[in-house]
């Protein structure tokens, strides 16, 4: 159940952030591939996690969550992130950011329910 949620938290990040390059963010250096890079590799570690019964993609999908969500908080600070501002107001900043607090704190408790020594 915990790996669903997570893989569940990291598709809606991913089709956010596709569908931002999509309607405009691909035309930006740097930040625009990133979206896509973002996209595709969020897909990717939602079915890694379901698939691969490892705690690789469960860390991978925290180190994606952490680089995501950091990203985005630097880009709302003044200095912004590559030159790109943000704001923390619309529907798809929220669900990336809301999806991505998601991705951490899952992943973070599926590593430690599944390394937890089983009961006799």
């Amino acid at each position: 159940m915990l790996r669903a949620l997570l893989c569940a938290c990291l598709m809606l990040s991913a089709v956010v952030h596709l569908d931002l390059w999509a309607t405009g963010m691909r035309s930006v250096d740097i930040v625009g591939p990133a979206f896509l890079l973002n996209g595709i590799g969020g897909i990717m570690l939602g079915v890694l996690v379901l698939v691969w019964r490892h705690w690789l993609p469960l860390l991978g999908a925290i180190g994606f969550g952490v680089a995501t969500l950091g990203a985005f908080i630097l880009a709302t600070t003044p200095s912004g992130l590559f030159e790109v501002h943000s704001r923390w107001s619309g529907i798809p900043e929220w669900l990336a950011a809301i999806s991505e607090i998601g991705v951490i704190a899952l992943g973070i408790v599926t590593i430690v329910v599944e390394r937890r020594p089983a009961r006799a």
